[in-house]
């Protein structure tokens, strides 16, 4: 079972690398998020500085009120999805070595595949401090969102009052 608290090196094996179409498949419709070191390693291992790697290959967007870096989308025909820029039809992910831990944990094959990305979202992108994150997360809970063991409003906010407080807008910042 996962957990909000299972640790990385358990996600990571239960996502162990997978190629399949099932999981390629969402390479040529969107991208990972990066968590924390991510952009070290990719520009490493793309042998360029962080800042070519930003300028050139990622782009940001905001998710739960968190501004995150992902590769660049290659949209056509004014569409809002696009095939990731490390995507080729014909290698697949040309940056697996060192893709984003979000694409890692991504594993779309499995039956617990939808609880891995839920594990990526609460641990990297949703902010437990962050009173608009948590109003975000709960429209996402409201509106039919998976939600795994530890990853429930009540357990990211303990304290009853101020999560009251925060979903009535009583807490703003």
């Amino acid at each position: 079972m996962i957990t909000k608290n299972t640790p990385l090196k358990d996600v990571l094996k239960l996502a162990s690398p997978c190629q399949c179409n099932a999981c390629n498949h969402g390479c040529k419709f969107g991208s990972g998020s990066l968590a924390e070191g991510d952009s070290k390693r990719m520009a490493e291992f793309l042998k360029i500085s962080e800042e070519d790697l930003k300028k050139d290959f990622l782009e940001e967007t905001e998710l739960f009120n968190k501004k995150v870096f992902r590769p660049r989308l290659l949209r056509e025909n004014g569409k809002v999805h696009g095939r990731c820029v490390f995507h080729s039809d014909k290698k697949g992910c040309t940056i697996h070595e060192a893709k984003p831990l979000e694409c890692k944990t991504s594993i779309q094959c499995k039956d617990y595949g939808e609880e891995l990305s839920v594990w990526f979202m609460v641990n990297h992108i949703v902010d437990a401090q962050e009173p608009e994150s948590i109003r975000q997360y709960a429209q996402y809970i409201k509106t039919g969102g998976k939600v795994i063991p530890g990853a429930e409003l009540e357990n990211l906010v303990p304290d009853k009052d101020k999560l009251s407080k925060i979903l009535s807008y009583e807490i703003l910042k």
